[in-house]
């Protein structure tokens, strides 16, 4: 009997600790040091959220800058996320990317399509494209918008993030923030 009260009592104070005090401590420093980070990087726009800079949306209309396709769900569902786990020689795989690079090229051969406007990220998700992602849609948002070509470069050059601690990791641009910005010069 007195190996039981002790196995409760232990029980009872390791969920409490554990399950209710230290969570509630972590969470507290994340609002303290953390605040925008730890209520998920949410961002505003004319007063109302629009998006998370850590997770991808998609954007079709030519006015925007699209992001990487993706295989979560119906497209960009964070309830669902996840690769499509099809192989390189996986007959949908490339019939998808055969159909992008002619959507993407007008069937010109000499264009070369970044990798990343052809590949899902392993989680569907992702927020980002590469700089050479953006530089190719800069001609057909400069046409939908009527801005200069130039002018929408510096925006890209402006909106690329660099690398985290100058070594991990690669250039990348965020979709969204970068369309916020496009949104906020021109409608």
């Amino acid at each position: 009997m007195k190996d039981i009260i002790a196995s409760t009592l232990l029980i009872l104070i390791l969920t409490a600790s554990l399950g209710v005090v230290y969570p509630i401590v972590v969470w507290g420093i994340a609002q303290a040091v953390f605040p925008f980070r730890s209520n998920g990087s949410l961002i505003e726009h004319e007063g109302r959220i629009v998006g998370s800079e850590l997770i991808g949306q998609g954007f079709l209309s030519e006015r925007y800058f699209h992001s990487r396709p993706s295989a979560a769900g119906s497209g960009y569902d964070a309830s669902a996320s996840g690769g499509s786990n099809l192989g390189p020689t996986n007959s949908k795989l490339i019939s998808r990317i055969q159909t992008d690079v002619e959507e993407l090229t007008g069937n010109d051969p000499t264009v070369r399509v970044p990798a990343d406007l052809l590949t899902t990220s392993p989680s569907g998700l992702d927020p980002h494209i590469s700089p050479a992602a953006a530089e190719f849609q800069i001609p057909r948002v400069a046409r939908a918008r009527g801005i200069n070509e130039s002018e929408l470069r510096r925006i890209v050059a402006e909106s690329t993030e660099a690398r985290e601690v100058l070594i991990l990791g690669e250039p990348r641009v965020n979709v969204l923030r970068l369309n916020l910005q496009l949104d906020r010069i021109s409608r």
